[in-house]
């Protein structure tokens, strides 16, 4: 029988790999052999797939005990405030994104950056690596510690593929974007970004901590 942990390295590395390799190298080939509809649809079910087995994986994992700290009233709250950060980025890359494959985003892309778009033009990517990172100083136990370094390869790699990828689907539009915004967040720019993300942000992080499998977030306090 396969060791939980192997089986859950096995399905990080797939869900990583089979990203990174349909949204870069064979992405072409698999849009000329499948068309653009039948490439989402293919994309779609071996992302789910990969996922899936990570999920199961993951729970098929004991916990075991945390490799450093972890669990302690202070180590939950840099968590906490990590994620809500983390999820104030993702509500804010929802509106307006020049990545998004959406009409405009061409257009978008010649914008003045506002929103969580004065931090980094990836909000959304560092948005799933502070979610990241959040876990990892919660729960270091070996099963988070392999979910939560994928997420993070995933997010922040990709990101930067993300940007090799629109200079040339966009050319101009995106150079310029880029010269305008940030690979690192600038996250003392938090404060000027408006307040729908924060609104959004909040919201998700109350959900979020609400539903999540251990009290978090303020919930865990009371």
């Amino acid at each position: 029988m396969v060791d939980p942990l192997i089986s859950l390295i096995a399905a990080s590395i797939a869900f990583v790999g089979t990203h990174f390799a349909m949204s870069h190298p064979l992405r072409a080939s698999m849009v000329r052999l499948l068309g653009d509809g039948g490439f989402m649809i293919a994309y779609s079910l071996v992302s789910a797939a990969t996922m899936a087995w990570m999920y199961f994986a993951f729970v098929a994992t004991p916990a075991g005990a945390p490799l450093w700290g972890g669990y302690g009233d202070g180590v939950w709250i840099v968590a906490s405030i990590v994620t809500l950060l983390a999820l104030v980025l993702f509500a804010g890359s929802l509106i307006g994104n020049p990545a998004l494959p959406a009409p405009g985003a061409e257009k978008a892309a010649l914008q003045v950056p506002s929103g969580v778009f004065k931090v980094t033009r990836h909000p959304m990517m560092w948005g799933f690596a502070l979610w990241a990172l959040a876990h990892l100083i919660a729960a270091p136990t070996p099963r988070t510690i392999v979910v939560t370094l994928a997420i993070g390869v995933l997010a922040l790699v990709g990101a930067h593929l993300q940007d090799r990828k629109k200079e040339a689907l966009m050319g101009d539009a995106w150079q310029q974007w880029e010269a305008k915004t940030s690979y690192w967040p600038r996250l003392h720019r938090l404060f000027s970004i408006g307040l729908l993300p924060w609104i959004g942000g909040i919201a998700i992080w109350l959900g979020a901590t609400w539903l999540h499998s251990m009290a978090a977030g303020v919930w865990r306090w009371i």
